[in-house]
């Protein structure tokens, strides 16, 4: 009896204990491992195929298509349970197949191929990219991975190759690749249900070894996918912009919207600005797969929901006689440069701008150099190795000086503060000398030590005469030159869609202050404001601030926003999304008589001043103004803004040429547009322009 009760008692016990094991293994599969095991077991059950949307076209404001999709290729990549090594070895595999058929991949690992250095890109265009480098370490040393601060580019290397358990069975420039695609991989995201793009727009022979070997590529797959088009290539690439793969920080900023690690986003220009209408709704198709791996799909299935597109205000047609205007006058000046110093060998860039009058839309706006964006992955290295910097927008972010194109702006404010009136003659003398330790000159007297006699304020506008503008500039002050400067646009940004879009600023005792290390040059001088009232001193200006100041001057002084969007439309039944229609920003009080005096002196520039010689005998009446600039030790820049036709103006026009020697050789820029625009028979728009000194500068202190 005794040992049957203790054997009940030890059964109890047996029972007791595995009892509690089964307990703890169900608390262990769904309390400690639970999301861990319900994420594997969905996976062998059930998989999202996302069915990418494809991104809204831009169109330009007649229709064109300027950027649209096509069905491409894209390889993807599913983690599977494939050891390391064998995952290396398929990695290997692929990249072999995109280097012998010339297909890019994405790797973003900021590491060169050996000898192994850092190569951040400056993504936030600030000129640096120490904010990159640390933002880099900020989110990689925490990994638990070994990378700390301190580490050199060679030691981070060292460390991901063991993390990967990267043999040195490979070369080291297949070393170096299958870290970079397993790094982007692994920032991506990459798991059994998130899949990782790791190449896009691939050739039909890339897609056919990969088919052809599919055996091969464990968790590889090949998809349709919509690739952005340029239907022309290279016209307006710094306006459209680019899209690119999502970074950490976009990721960030964007997970709360529905984005993936793999997205695409759009980077720069309108493609930016324009993400929220651009992008569609992805679609998806549920899949599940029994334990013999049976398929079976799911039903409500979701269709993707194409990107709205979007109507540019741009004319494809008058953007592509600016662009090749632009490219053609600059390539003639320095074709037509000779030994003389400063005589225009160093020009090698610029930019256009041309605005409707009466509304802020931006016809046409281009920056030279310039690039294919259809082309920017192969030609990229090339691209920011590039001094002349092809990939900056110098329409809205080029900042320049003036030159003599203020001096309309000087003659407005003197006349309309009552510090000048509109028949006021004041005699040229050559040298200004009414403050006793700075008295600067006239060009002419500085060129040929003449004077230009007595003048009003049209003949001086036309004469561009220094001595006129230095006298009235003083008696008007900076402070006002500045209030003028300010309603006008010029050092604000004029809100065109484009987020690259900088200020600049108007010269001012405050700013002065900003700029100048030395306590005692920080003192604003009467010579400074005289210097500001010919264009000069600290005032640096973007080429469309500079049309969209001269529009406002053509139409009597309704400044409005620049714009560059007409309207978002729907791509699923073309209605209106929203409609974006002209904006007045300021409206300048100018009596008629003043401005009337101004644009006559505009109009005689282009008929008996400086510009004649390009529109000698022109089928209709133009207002213009040129300008130079001195830029250090180059040639001068050369300015020039315009409006047509005279007595009606439609569009306003503003060239700036980096090193162009002197406004004249701007204004065949201008002409061209003109040509096109009004449907004039045009000259050769590749004549070589004269490159003789110019006398319309004004001249620093």
């Amino acid at each position: 009896m005794p040992n049957s009760k203790a054997r009940f008692i030890i059964l109890k016990i047996v029972i007791a204990v595995m009892f509690a094991a089964v307990i703890w293994k169900l608390f262990d599969l769904q309390v400690l491992k639970g999301e861990q095991y319900y994420e594997i077991a969905n996976d062998r059950m059930t998989t999202n195929i996302v069915e990418k949307a494809p991104r809204g076209e831009i169109l330009d404001r007649y229709g064109t298509t300027l950027v649209s999709n096509k069905v491409g290729y894209s390889v993807v990549m599913q983690k599977t349970d494939v050891k390391d090594e064998e995952f290396n070895d398929i990695i290997k595999k692929l990249v072999d197949i995109f280097y012998s058929t010339q297909c890019e991949y994405y790797d973003d690992l900021p590491i060169s191929f050996a000898p192994y250095q850092f190569k951040f890109e400056d993504e936030n265009e600030d000129g640096s990219v120490e904010d990159e480098r640390e933002a880099w370490f900020k989110n990689n040393s925490h990994l638990g991975k070994g990378i700390e601060e301190n580490m050199s580019a060679d030691q981070i290397m060292q460390a991901y190759k063991e993390i990967y358990k990267v043999s040195d069975v490979y070369s080291e420039d297949e070393q170096r690749r299958i870290v970079g695609i397993r790094y982007a991989a692994e920032a991506s995201g990459l798991s059994q249900t998130t899949l990782f793009t790791v190449a896009d727009d691939i050739s039909v022979d890339a897609v056919t070894q990969i088919k052809e070997r599919q055996d091969e590529f464990k968790g590889i797959a090949v998809i349709n996918d919509y690739i952005r088009q340029y239907d022309a290539p290279g016209l307006a690439t710094h306006i459209l912009g680019r899209t690119g793969k999502i970074n950490a920080e976009e990721y960030e900023a964007n997970k709360d919207l529905g984005y993936g690690y793999n997205d695409i986003i759009g980077k720069q220009g309108i493609e930016k600005w324009g993400e929220q209408y651009l992008r569609g709704i992805d679609g998806t198709t549920g899949t599940t797969k029994e334990v013999n791996g049976k398929e079976i799909t799911v039903m409500n299935d979701a269709e993707p929901v194409p990107g709205d597109y979007i109507v540019l205000t741009l004319d494809s047609d008058l953007q592509k006689v600016a662009e090749k205007s632009l490219a053609d006058t600059i390539q003639n000046i320095r074709a037509s440069s000779g030994v003389k110093a400063k005589d225009g060998a160093d020009c090698d860039a610029g930019s256009v701008a041309v605005i409707d009058v009466k509304t802020g839309d931006l016809l046409a706006g281009a920056s030279y150099p310039t690039y294919d964006m259809s082309r920017f992955n192969e030609d990229y290295e090339t691209l920011i190795n590039n001094d002349a910097k092809p990939m900056w927008n110098r329409l809205v972010s080029g900042l320049y000086s003036p030159g003599s194109t203020f001096k309309p702006l000087t003659a407005i404010a003197a006349l309309e503060t009552g510090n000048l009136n509109v028949n006021e003659i004041i005699e040229d003398e050559g040298i200004y000398k009414f403050y006793a330790d700075y008295q600067p000159t006239c060009w002419i007297w500085g060129e040929y030590k003449l004077t230009h006699g007595k003048q009003n304020v049209s003949a001086a506008l036309e004469n561009s005469c220094n001595y006129f503008f230095y006298e009235v500039g003083r008696r008007m002050g900076i402070d006002k030159l500045d209030e003028y400067a300010k309603k006008f646009g010029l050092g604000e940004k004029t809100g065109i869609e484009l987020d690259e879009e900088v200020a600049g600023h108007m010269a001012s005792p405050e700013y002065k202050k900003e700029v100048v290390a030395s306590a005692t040059d920080r003192e604003w001088f009467g010579g400074d404001t005289l210097q500001a009232a010919i264009g000069q001193s600290y005032s640096l200006f973007t080429p469309i601030q500079l049309a969209n100041y001269a529009a406002t001057i053509a139409n009597g002084g309704t400044r409005y926003k620049v714009n560059l969007i007409k309207s978002v439309r729907s791509s699923v039944d073309g209605g209106v999304v929203k409609e974006f229609n002209p904006e007045v920003v300021e409206k300048v009080d100018m009596d008629d008589e003043v401005i009337n005096a101004v644009k006559q002196g505009m109009k005689r520039v282009v008929d008996e001043g400086s510009a004649s010689e390009i529109f000698a005998n022109y089928g209709i009446a133009v207002g213009g103004k040129t300008g130079t600039a001195q830029v250090g030790n180059g040639s001068n820049n050369a300015v020039f803004i315009a409006f047509a036709p005279f007595d009606d103006p439609q569009i306003a026009v503003s060239v700036v040429l980096e090193h162009g020697v002197r406004g004249t050789n701007a204004a065949q820029v201008a002409k061209d547009i003109f040509d096109k625009y009004f449907d004039l028979d045009s000259a050769d728009t590749t004549a070589e322009p004269t490159t003789a000194t110019d006398v319309q500068g004004g001249l620093l202190r």
